[in-house]
């Protein structure tokens, strides 16, 4: 929003004399600003430009889809069925993007928690590595009985495919601006 240093003094276009017509026509008035003061910029404005709040709600969506796929898994599944659910990496990798997103969120009104932005989300993309291993030996080790539960899998390997995109853009982001922002 543009600020201006305003001389508020009313300024009128007046001709001579009052006559008796022109009483009847509205006398002009207006204000005119003299200079125009820039607009300051805060912290991180770079960065917010970049809308970083929209990629973590998307990493609290997907995080809310991982957890309720979890879910599923663990309501219908036996422990010793699959290391997915053994190790209950959906609500694992879902609670870590959840709590990335929200942190991302949060930039815009606290700048300081820039650092731990960039943690939380380079955290996140290795436990999702990790969750891509272990549902990549499950599917390696499938039998065909369950192929619903293959098909499940499989869309909690996309969405982690989505989480580590959304976190490894939002890290780029983060990492330049702490390089423009250190001495």
């Amino acid at each position: 929003m543009a600020c201006a240093d305003v001389d508020m003094d009313i300024q009128s276009v007046d001709e001579g004399p009052c006559r008796r017509d022109d009483r009847e026509q509205p006398m002009m008035r207006y204000y005119q600003a003299s200079e125009l003061m820039p607009d300051e910029r805060g912290p991180l404005h770079d960065l917010l430009q970049k809308q970083p709040a929209v990629l973590g709600s998307l990493q609290m969506v997907s995080g809310i889809l991982s957890v309720g796929v979890g879910i599923i898994f663990a309501v219908s599944q036996g422990m010793d069925d699959s290391l997915f659910t053994m190790f209950r990496v959906s609500h694992l990798t879902g609670a870590l993007f959840i709590v990335a997103g929200f942190v991302s969120n949060l930039l815009f009104k606290y700048p300081e928690l820039l650092p731990v932005s960039f943690g939380i989300n380079c955290g996140c993309m290795v436990v999702a590595a990790v969750a891509a291993c272990l549902i990549g030996v499950d599917l390696a080790h499938w039998n065909t009985e369950n192929d619903h539960y293959l098909r499940m899998e499989v869309l909690e390997l996309c969405v982690l495919g989505l989480e580590v995109f959304l976190s490894a853009v939002l890290c780029f982001w983060f990492s330049k601006e702490k390089r423009t922002k250190s001495p």
